[in-house]
């Protein structure tokens, strides 16, 4: 009699343990807002790889016990099951790689709006960024122009401003301004130090053959070349230098540069910022969750042109004799 009790208990124990178990639909990305493809839930000794669906995923756990939740070359988590409610995104911090560094969102996450500035600025002031994620950087910039002007207003010690247009136009002065004085930075130093730059050997930062496109695209379009510039990768690094190396006016110089900075900071951050608002509206697809793809497209569409004149157009032999600053 006592052994039936016993086996029945223990039947009714072992019901209540598979009953306990709870299935809840959640999302699973990582620091830059990016889809986990597949992760593994443990929860007591029971472990279960799971394939998401660009980032969603249906789980099964005992709501009684931890939930430790990990993925490749991610961080794994632990949260208490309890915890976990239908929907809700759960956040898996990806190991650092140095494709990382390419990608626009690891400047905002880690550095926000102010390493944004510095970016922005060095592209063109310290000509070696060549290789930052300029244009994709602004664009998805816009997509976050809230997250960003959130933290400048706070920053200011002015976080109750919460007005969308205030917030758009205070980004694009600052980053304006950034690149306005990247600009003249590369600028005064193709004046001071241009003539030298083209005895200078090739390193992991400087490429020479950069420099001589950069003349020949000035050559080509006159002071519009700042303009222009401003909207390609790797020519824009070097356009300001090589205009003060032939000694472009001053004035012409920063009229060109304004109206580049301006506009390209304006395309970018505005198309990046209304278009997540009205595809979202209108189709529901969120740009959020595929930055991945629109980042490529944009460094396709950017770099298409420097890539078909360096492959395709005629090479000509850099000239023996540097340009010379005028006195």
């Amino acid at each position: 009699m006592a052994k039936r009790v016993v086996c029945i208990l223990i039947g009714i124990l072992s019901v209540l343990g598979v009953t306990a178990q709870q299935q809840i639909s959640i999302r699973v990305i990582n620091q830059y807002e990016a889809a986990v493809d597949s992760i593994v839930v443990q929860t007591g000794d029971a472990s279960t790889g799971y394939k998401t669906d660009h980032g969603k995923v249906t789980i099964s756990f005992d709501p009684s016990a931890p939930v430790v939740i990990s993925a490749p070359a991610h961080d794994p988590k632990e949260l208490s099951g309890a915890a976990l409610t239908e929907g809700m995104d759960i956040t898996l911090k990806k190991e650092f790689t140095w494709k990382d560094l390419v990608n626009p969102m690891f400047y905002i996450v880690y550095g926000g709006l102010w390493l944004l500035l510095f970016i922005v600025f060095a592209e063109t002031g310290l000509f070696a960024g060549f290789f930052l994620p300029g244009d994709s950087l602004l664009f998805v910039a816009g997509i976050y122009s809230v997250n960003l002007s959130d933290q400048l207003f706070k920053d200011l010690g002015m976080g109750g401003i919460q007005n969308e247009w205030i917030g758009l136009t205070a980004l694009l002065i600052l980053i304006s301004l950034a690149g306005i004085l990247g600009n003249t930075v590369g600028y005064w130093t193709g004046r001071k130090i241009g003539p030298a730059m083209y005895n200078w050997k090739d390193g992991l930062l400087f490429k020479k053959k950069y420099l001589y496109q950069a003349h020949d695209f000035y050559d080509k379009h006159g002071g519009g070349a700042i303009v222009v510039a401003r909207f390609l990768p790797i020519i824009r690094t070097f356009a300001p230098i090589v205009a003060g190396i032939v000694g472009m006016d001053r004035k012409k110089f920063a009229f060109f540069n304004v109206v580049g900075c301006v506009a390209w900071v304006f395309s970018m951050l505005f198309a990046g910022h209304f278009l997540q608002k009205w595809i979202l509206s209108q189709f529901g697809f969120d740009l959020k969750e595929h930055l991945e793809v629109i980042v490529l497209g944009i460094v396709i569409v950017t770099t298409a042109p420097v890539l078909i004149k360096l492959f395709f157009s005629k090479k000509k032999e850099p000239t023996s004799i540097p340009p010379q600053t005028p006195e």
